[in-house]
């Protein structure tokens, strides 16, 4: 019986969903819902399935890149994440915020090929048109937002976003990526027929060809990207205008995003009284600077990559995390470090380094920067310094690490 009777429901569903509503009062068709409201030569829904198979590509590679760092910065039980190759974050965070901002100039243009759409009259027909309008419109707010604010993330500006942009700019990525799938299973038949159908390509007296129309799209994305992808790579940074970091720039040839003053820390990090506290299941080791330098030191040549989308190199001099964490009584094949900063508070001022990288020799608490003592701003008396990370997990100032078994 239930067999027989899920067909009469479908159908009633479907009857449902495509009963015409009633059409609203004509006193409200005013404004952009006024009859001939737009000038639509230029747009075809060839132009519309081209423009959105490029957006659809972008966001998708933003969006893959960036659970990768999300899930680096909060790793849940089941992720892990390589020490090497050394530079591998650098090209993932760097080919994120490319994407994310050559999708600019597509998200504009997509929304210029469809925006009349938006004012159709009436604005829904049925409840199945209801549906998929809102979620259209869940999918140009989201795309909005997510461009918007990591834009802003970029710039360092967070004035505008009263969020913690990381939780807002991950959940909303989800949101915008639910609501493009959704809206291509909606719309894939329509881009398919318009692919398949050559269309002439010629423009009104006045506007651009769809042919020029795409390559100025594109040319537009290719600017943006030369002139930001100068802040991780140094040979575009002469003409990278819109980079808020270059490598080069900065203290010890380094970017900096938060200094000592800003941090607070400046006091504590010059005190001559100055320890590090290591702390094992065996015992608890009191370092000073001094005792730290009599440790075997090592150097290194490794990137600092942030979320931001910069990347500089630089050669570091140190003490190798393994070391300490022997010296603590530990065994560094199964071992995690909870590494604390002086700072006294901040989201990042704590972070934990897993067996993968404790085991790497390249993961150093570096004491020095370029051959100098670590600058105040890069974390002087010591920080953190460990391959394929994120800048925000490699801790500067550190007071204190905690040796815990990893198993």
């Amino acid at each position: 019986m239930v067999r027989d009777a899920e067909p009469g429901v479908i159908r009633r569903a479907h009857a449902w969903m495509s009963r015409p509503l009633p059409p609203p009062p004509a006193v409200l068709r005013q404004g952009p819902f006024r009859r001939g409201a737009f000038d639509t030569r230029g747009r075809s829904p060839r132009l519309t399935s081209l423009l959105g198979i490029a957006l659809g590509v972008a966001f998708t590679i933003c969006f893959a890149t960036g659970l990768i760092s999300h899930l680096i910065q909060h790793p849940p039980f089941w992720f892990g994440w390589p020490s090497r190759p050394v530079g591998l974050y650098r090209v993932t965070q760097g080919v994120h915020v490319a994407t994310g901002l050559a999708s600019v100039p597509l998200l504009g243009a997509k929304l210029w090929s469809v925006y009349p759409r938006l004012f159709a009259w009436p604005p829904v027909r049925d409840p199945a048109n209801a549906i998929e309008r809102a979620s259209i419109a869940v999918l140009v707010a989201a795309a909005l937002f997510q461009v918007i604010s990591g834009v802003l993330n970029v710039a360092r500006w967070y004035t505008p976003m009263p969020f913690f942009f990381t939780a807002g700019h991950y959940w909303a990525a989800w949101l915008a990526i639910g609501a493009l799938l959704t809206h291509l299973g909606v719309k894939l038949p329509i881009v398919r027929t318009a692919l398949s159908r050559r269309t002439p390509d010629h423009s009104a007296a006045g506007t651009l060809s769809r042919r020029g129309l795409l390559g100025t799209v594109g040319v537009a994305a290719g600017l943006i990207t030369v002139a930001t992808a100068g802040q991780t790579v140094a040979p575009l940074g002469p003409v990278s205008v819109l980079a808020p970091r270059r490598p080069g720039s900065g203290p010890q040839d380094l970017p900096v995003n938060k200094t000592a003053g800003g941090a607070g820390v400046r006091d504590a990090i010059l005190d001559p009284a100055y320890r590090l506290t290591v702390v094992g299941p065996a015992r608890t080791q009191t370092l000073s600077l001094t005792d730290l330098a009599g440790l075997a030191q090592h150097t290194v040549v490794l990137p600092i990559s942030c979320v931001e989308g910069w990347s500089a190199v630089g050669t570091w001099t140190g003490v190798r995390l393994r070391d300490l964490v022997a010296l603590a009584g530990a065994d560094p094949d199964d071992a995690e470090a909870y590494v604390e900063s002086l700072e006294a508070r901040g989201r990042y001022r704590t972070t934990t380094v897993p067996p993968p990288h404790i085991r790497d020799p390249f993961t150093l608490l570096a004491l020095r920067l370029g051959g100098e003592p670590l600058h105040p701003d890069h974390g002087y008396p010591a920080r953190l310094i460990a391959p394929n990370r994120p800048g925000v997990l490699q801790t500067k100032w550190v007071g204190r690490i905690t040796v815990r078994s990893a198993s």
